[in-house]
């Protein structure tokens, strides 16, 4: 499968998403744990979860202690793989959501996840979603904190637009490693961060690459026909466009199912034209 590097690792250029795996719909434990299982043995080595991926309430953490589980029953070699995790944001319990951006409660929620995860270290993790009560400097400065004390290896954040990426980068001295915005054929207001992404050798994780949940299945005629030129699918077809836009490009969709997640990692070897690549990036 196609490498691509956030900060100081290298990994599979499209990771797993673990949303659907642990929110409202979520397949049993059984089907959860073979869709990882099957991401992994397509190539996948980055695997995306956070603190909030959960029904709420005492079910906070489920993503990452489902992760955690799947990595301890993989048989094969899993010591490449890189798991992000991301706190700041909540679920009450009440299918609602809210956010805690607050330095404090951040270095509080990093602990949590650490136990939840099982590790020394967090790999990578990601500011979930600006606190509009607390300054965005305010929040970041905990990544810098938990980066200093070796808590995490890699700091990112999730949601921002160009000026707190600018922020982020400067409060954190140079060491933002990811940005994680939402970002899809029917949703590219966030096409200025991933340019600017480029520019600066930050990774852009693109969440919800297919649409969304429910929505992957719905692409624009365009993707549709240059799936069928190459014997793909049109999500396929979407996934294998995200990355031609940039090596700092690294989708992560969601999969609730072993043959889903299989093919989504399928597309990294998907090598589009340049015309393809234009008449794609000309939709919508």
């Amino acid at each position: 499968m196609q490498q691509r590097r956030i900060g100081t690792r290298t990994v599979s250029a499209i990771g797993l998403g673990e949303m659907p795996l642990s929110i409202e719909g979520r397949p049993d434990e059984a089907q959860a744990l073979r869709t990882i299982a099957a991401s992994l043995d397509a190539g996948v080595t980055l695997i995306d979860t956070a603190d909030a991926y959960s029904l709420g309430g005492q079910d906070t953490g489920h993503g990452e202690r489902l992760v955690a589980k799947a990595l301890a029953a993989y048989g094969g070699d899993t010591s490449a793989v890189l798991v992000a995790t991301k706190g700041g944001h909540l679920r009450p319990g009440d299918g609602s959501w809210d956010v805690d951006g607050r330095p404090e409660y951040l270095k509080q929620a990093a602990e949590a996840s650490l136990k939840a995860l099982g590790v020394d270290s967090i790999g990578l993790y990601q500011f979930h979603r600006p606190d509009p009560k607390v300054p965005y400097a305010e929040s970041v400065g905990a990544l810098a904190e938990l980066l200093d004390a070796g808590t995490i290896q890699m700091a990112g954040i999730s949601n921002a637009n160009v000026s707190q990426i600018d922020e982020a980068q400067q409060v954190l001295g140079g060491r933002l490693a990811s940005v994680q915005n939402q970002f899809a054929p029917n949703f590219r207001s966030s096409r200025e961060e991933l340019r600017h992404c480029g520019e600066q050798g930050i990774a852009f994780l693109p969440w919800s690459p297919l649409g969304g949940i429910g929505n992957a299945g719905e692409q624009d005629d365009a993707f549709r026909e240059v799936a069928d030129a190459h014997g793909i699918s049109p999500q396929q077809a979407v996934l294998a466009w995200m990355l031609a836009l940039g090596d700092h490009v690294l989708p992560i969709p969601g999969s609730s199912r072993p043959e889903t997640a299989q093919a989504s990692a399928a597309a990294a070897d998907v090598t589009l034209t340049a015309d393809e690549v234009a008449r794609l990036d000309a939709v919508g």
